[in-house]
């Protein structure tokens, strides 16, 4: 939206915890060490350097004033004419809240880096003489959710099971080390096709994935999950990919939070304001075609914004705002080297050449000429090579399931 508005007569302020912006769908590549954080990420303020009406904080949003137009920040407060919430969506524990600390997650850089972190310390500490856990418990993953989040590290870790531990860790037991995906629901992937759907659990159970579907865990005491029939799988990896929510922002009215999301009307304007506008993920549009609103995906994000930008340079010249309808342009998801399924509105298509689609796709996506050569390079040195490039441990510190907060705030301070 910003980048819309970069050459209009109006000032932009955007605010954000976080100095740079991180492509989301390329962050269990980091995770697994097949890039580094700088290949994905971009800062902010780069982006805008030619752009005089665009300006940057860095700061932590705490409440909104609709009466003041104004907002509370960690650096003060700060008044507005329009007011854009894209405040995206942060994980859904379910009734896993009571130790979500237990368990790793996927919704940030510091987030990726402990993931990586955690596995190849484990890798270490399963050669160690000193060990006391059970190699099982120090190996196995779980990964609870069926998601594009969790299929994609669960092909990720798989390939790497296959082709870079048995070179950098060959005295490692491989049989020991278990990949199991966890979905509560019939099917992987469940807002695709069905055939996208069983192509991608073909894929997993290629690479050697343990796929439960129908199963629903119940518990995780740090060394074992517990599904719902009593079953136990042995770990103390358990990455949580299970759901999302809405991430709204206080002060809004009552009527305009619905669930975790803000209700929006058909031109994403807050219900019960004048010049609040919601979109992405924390924002919904509900109508009787979609009673739940529009699915929680980048595409919609992005032509929320492109439309935002617009209407409201509308609303500046005493125009009317035009309803957004979203266009569906398709949904890809990857499992593994050659292994990709595409969903196009009229158009499905699943394998090697949906893999170089979505490879293609996710380039050009990214922000910067820098970042796009360095992916490129890096992918095409695992095609040929079969090898993750980055395996370094960024904290040496052992890794202690109650200690993750701790933990990832050193990681995001280094």
């Amino acid at each position: 939206m910003a980048k819309i508005l970069r050459k209009e007569v109006v000032e932009v302020l955007l605010i954000d915890r976080n100095n740079y912006h991180n492509f989301q769908p390329l962050m269990y590549q980091v995770a697994t060490g097949g890039l580094e954080p700088g290949s994905i990420a971009y800062p902010v303020r780069r982006i805008f350097t030619k752009y005089k009406n665009v300006s940057f904080r860095m700061a932590e949003v705490l409440e909104v004033d609709i009466h003041k137009n104004q907002i509370s920040t960690s650096i003060g407060e700060i008044d507005y004419d329009y007011l854009v919430i894209a405040t995206g969506s942060e994980n859904n524990f379910y009734n896993f809240e009571p130790v979500k600390h237990k368990l790793l997650t996927l919704k940030s850089m510091p987030d990726a880096l402990q993931i990586r972190n955690v596995i190849f310390q484990n890798l270490e500490r399963a050669l160690a003489n000193n060990r006391r856990e059970p190699l099982e418990e120090i190996m196995n993953i779980a990964i609870v959710g069926g998601g594009p989040a969790g299929i994609e590290l669960a092909g990720a870790l798989a390939e790497m099971r296959k082709h870079v531990i048995p070179k950098e860790f060959p005295e490692l037991p491989l049989s020991k080390m278990n990949v199991n995906l966890y979905q509560s629901g019939p099917v992987l992937l469940a807002g695709m096709s069905d055939q996208a759907s069983a192509k991608c659990l073909e894929y997993l159970r290629e690479l050697g994935v343990n796929v439960f579907l129908n199963t629903r865990v119940k518990s995780y005491d740090n060394k074992a999950i517990v599904m719902e029939d009593g079953s136990r799988f042995t770990t103390d990896t358990v990455i949580w990919s299970a759901g999302v929510k809405g991430s709204p922002i206080n002060g809004l009215p009552n009527e305009a939070i619905v669930g975790h999301r803000i209700s929006v009307d058909q031109c994403n304007k807050v219900i019960g304001t004048t010049n609040v506008f919601a979109i992405g993920d924390v924002s919904a549009h509900f109508t009787s075609e979609n009673p739940k609103g529009l699915p929680m995906m980048a595409p919609v994000a992005q032509q929320q914004g492109a439309h935002l930008a617009k209407n409201i340079l509308r609303n500046i010249a005493s125009e009317p705002m035009k309803a957004f309808e979203y266009r569906n342009k398709g949904v890809m998801a990857t499992i593994g080297r050659k292994k990709a399924v595409v969903d196009l509105p009229n158009f499905k298509f699943q394998g090697s050449f949906a893999w170089f689609v979505w490879m293609f796709v996710h380039i050009f996506s990214l922000v910067g000429f820098r970042d796009k050569t360095v992916t490129f390079i890096d992918w095409a040195v695992s095609y040929f090579s079969y090898d993750q490039p980055l395996g370094m441990i960024l904290k040496a510190t052992e890794f202690r399931p109650q200690e993750k907060k701790k933990e990832i705030k050193e990681v995001a301070e280094a």
